[in-house]
């Protein structure tokens, strides 16, 4: 593995230790236990799941040594520093408020709740008792972004006039019953896979001022995919995508009056940028360093340390906006979710 690039942001191996305890153990959990105590100082010391057979099979194969078969034990256990969520969107926030209201920081899985008043709700736990919180949207945190961000900001494209980005998986095999089709746990492509190219586009250029938004839906009154323009001022659009039912190459650019930033598939994952000059040499970095989650696990370790509430990189507000675009874009298509 090649040497991490300190101009490309701080090397994860290099924060604080953080002792994290996982609320449910289920796919992307496997991620985080994976990458976190190989790429930082942190350990995975203890996992809660509702059942403790589960719980304790999860803790077996990445050998954590306490298993909980409640999330009330696990977010009570005095040896863990902070709580990662990772259940689905439907139960964030309740899980969330749980471990805020044992004292623990909090890293939340992405979408961070169903929509941007749960959002506030949860940020308001936080601040309350005066708690770190942040969702878990990893890349924000890549050696590729924070290059990105230098480039567009030392003037290298001009303004920027375009972005493009789109996440499409195929996963319109599973059953009517699973989470991604499943109303009751906010289903749908929107918060598991849409959030990814607005969450983007908020980074590069901020709270549009207008949405459109048009999809098609899942037999279970879901969104299946979506086509989402953003518009910024007279200047600026993104033309965003995503479906759960194509694989798409899930690329990205970043287009302005001098040039343009292309971002190699998946975007969102530790990959390559190539710069495109309207006027010189092309060039391309390749920043990609590790897995990935481990960049968001050193910065809330950071973070936590520093008794800070959130992250310069991914602000309780910035998420927040996130969230009223994707309410607005799922407004527009007609899908509202059970409880809201």
């Amino acid at each position: 593995m090649p040497s991490h690039d300190a101009s490309f942001g701080p090397a994860p191996a290099d924060a604080p230790p953080l002792r994290w305890g996982i609320l449910g153990p289920g796919g992307i959990a496997r991620r985080f236990a994976g990458d976190i105590p190989v790429h930082t100082a942190a350990q995975i010391v203890a996992v809660g799941s509702r059942s403790a057979a589960r719980a304790a099979a999860f803790a077996a194969e990445f050998d954590i040594p306490t298993a909980y078969g409640s999330y009330a034990e696990l977010v009570a256990d005095p040896g863990v520093e902070a709580v990662y969520i990772a259940t689905p969107h439907s139960e964030h926030l309740e899980h969330a408020l749980l471990a805020l209201a044992a004292g623990k920081p909090v890293l939340v899985e992405k979408s961070l709740t169903r929509n941007a008043a749960e959002a506030r709700a949860l940020f308001d736990a936080a601040a309350e008792r005066n708690l770190f919180a942040m969702e878990a949207m990893w890349t924000r945190f890549l050696p590729h972004m924070i290059a990105l961000r230098a480039i567009i900001a030392a003037g290298e494209i001009g303004q920027v006039r375009m972005l493009t980005a789109e996440h499409g998986q195929g996963l319109d095999h599973v059953a009517d019953t699973h989470r991604l089709k499943n109303p009751a746990l906010a289903g749908g492509a929107m918060l598991d896979l849409t959030v990814y190219p607005v969450s983007f586009a908020h980074d590069v250029l901020g709270v549009p001022d207008e949405v459109r938004a048009l999809g098609t839906l899942t037999d279970t009154g879901v969104d299946a995919s979506e086509a989402i323009t953003l518009r910024y001022g007279d200047t600026a659009l993104a033309i965003l995508g995503a479906s759960l039912t194509a694989a798409t190459p899930n690329a990205a650019a970043v287009t302005g009056s001098a040039g343009r930033v292309e971002i190699a598939g998946t975007f969102y994952a530790p990959t390559t940028l190539t710069i495109r000059p309207r006027e010189g040499e092309e060039r391309q970095l390749c920043p990609a360093v590790g897995s990935g989650f481990e960049y968001q696990a050193a910065e809330v370790a950071r973070r936590v340390h520093a008794g800070d509430r959130e992250s310069p990189l991914h602000t309780w507000a910035g998420t927040v906006e996130v969230m009223a675009t994707m309410d607005e874009a799922r407004r527009q298509l007609g899908v509202r979710l059970p409880g809201e």
